[in-house]
């Protein structure tokens, strides 16, 4: 089963006649004469909505669409105003909303890779193609087997793309090694299985000029394909996405319909797509490197970055308008994978946090309760299939979710606390062999921008 995917801008200034479809490299080529489309809805160049649609041959997606998405908002509306929604009431001095006059302050983007060349490729030909005024890329080789990921930079990227190499695995490895090597204001980071929107740098970057408190900034992650069940699934369910309403969370502040702020991180974002003001995620020591892919713990890198910002005093904004295209996982094996991952690095960065700040111990124990009721139904209840969902949306209805990735993912919760420690004898031990003259990491870079 395949979905096509297009983007569908409703009353951008590129489409004073009416709704206009795109494709772009995300995207692939036009949909096929019938059957179901998934699409994004732009307004006014936002993104505002996705919506799912069947058309048969003999109509026009852009009018089916457009209908479906008018009888979702009912009645339309035009798009929200720029400023974020908070997620709880404004402090005393509020952060001021990022706006267009703002100049986005020079940033570095990070890419950690481990032998996916033809990926890897595909992104960063996205992201030389940013309309963000400053900024450089670099992509981090974390613990090569083969030189493809240094020849394909070497090749194709020279003068306009850095190379650095991590010998040591772990994703929370690889991306220190870049904020060691980044400059500027601001360092993003993003997959080598993403497809980035033209508008995304400057959209997540340029809040930070606006609000000198904020320490992070999120963005929107939506699939580039929807051409396996296993895609289907897991974006029916969610996905990566965070939905469509930009969002501040700042700790003098908690956010009321949040109670186990700050320790529910997978709610403010995914590290496919997140910015950080390089001073403050320096000064919290960057991420730990016995978290993320690559590592026993299996993930929870970026959470634990998110927390460690928040914990600090920094403001954390959702932007959905910093919008990337994600290559979901294509096997059921994949997603097998991708759910016992899940449950582990969330329960391996709620270690990581206590060992590494104990004082937010007494917080975490007084949120225990409700977080162990939280952690259940995130991973029992998706959105029940006996709930019809609302039209022109992937419903659970149809594709329900598995009992057994439900099990998976609690397996890997249990497992998590075990995983991370295993990887903090692992960073022991590599730093041992560093302090006796082993080299850590070896570094060959190819200068980009300037």
């Amino acid at each position: 089963m395949a979905v096509a995917e297009l983007d569908l801008d409703l009353d951008g200034p590129d489409s004073p006649d009416g709704p206009v479809l795109s494709f772009g490299p995300a995207l692939g080529g036009p949909p096929p004469g019938a059957g179901d489309i998934f699409a994004l809805v732009r307004l006014q160049g936002r993104p505002a909505a996705t919506v799912l649609g069947h058309v048969r041959a003999d109509e026009d997606p852009a009018e089916v669409l457009t209908a479906v998405f008018r009888a979702r908002k009912s009645p339309y509306e035009p798009p929200a105003p720029a400023e974020p929604v908070l997620a709880a009431p404004a402090p005393a001095e509020p952060a001021r909303p990022a706006t267009a006059l703002a100049a986005p302050p020079r940033t570095t983007v990070v890419v950690a890779t481990r032998e996916r060349a033809g990926q890897l490729a595909r992104a960063l030909d996205s992201l030389l193609a940013q309309d963000h005024p400053d900024f450089r890329v670099l992509v981090v080789d974390n613990a090569p087997v083969t030189t493809a990921t240094r020849d394909l930079v070497e090749s194709r990227y020279v003068g306009r793309v850095d190379y650095v190499q991590e010998p040591c695995p772990g994703l929370a490895v690889a991306h220190n090694c870049g904020v060691a090597a980044a400059d500027g204001t601001v360092i993003a980071f993003t997959d080598d299985d993403v497809i980035a929107d033209p508008h995304w740098l400057t959209a997540l970057t340029t809040p930070f000029a606006a609000d000198p408190g904020l320490g992070c900034v999120t963005g929107l992650i939506l699939p580039a394909r929807l051409t396996t069940s296993a895609q289907i699934l897991l974006e029916s369910h969610g996905g990566f996405a965070k939905g469509f309403e930009p969002r501040l969370y700042d700790p003098a502040s908690p956010p009321a319909d949040e109670p186990l702020f700050p320790f529910t991180a997978g709610s403010f974002g995914s590290g496919a797509n997140m910015a950080f003001r390089a001073e403050a995620l320096r000064a919290v020591g960057g991420f730990d490197p016995a978290t993320g892919t690559g590592t026993p713990a299996k993930g929870g890198d970026d959470l634990y970055a998110f927390v460690r910002i928040l914990a600090a005093g920094h403001r954390l904004r959702y932007a959905p308008e910093a919008l990337v295209w994600h290559h979901h996982r294509e096997t059921w094996q994949d997603l097998r994978n991708q759910a016992y991952g899940y449950g582990a690095g969330l329960t391996a960065y709620l270690t990581a946090i206590l060992v590494r700040r104990p004082a937010l111990l007494p917080a975490l124990l007084a949120k225990l309760p409700r977080g162990l009721a939280h952690a259940r139904a995130i991973t029992a209840h998706r959105p029940d299939p006996a709930v019809e969902s609302a039209p022109g949306t992937h419903g659970a209805r149809a594709h329900p979710w598995p009992r057994d990735l439900s099990r998976l993912e609690r397996r890997g919760m249990l497992y998590g606390p075990l995983g991370y420690l295993k990887a903090r004898v692992r960073v022991r031990r590599q730093a041992r062999s560093a302090a006796l003259g082993k080299p850590r990491i070896r570094r060959r870079a190819v200068r980009g921008r300037s």
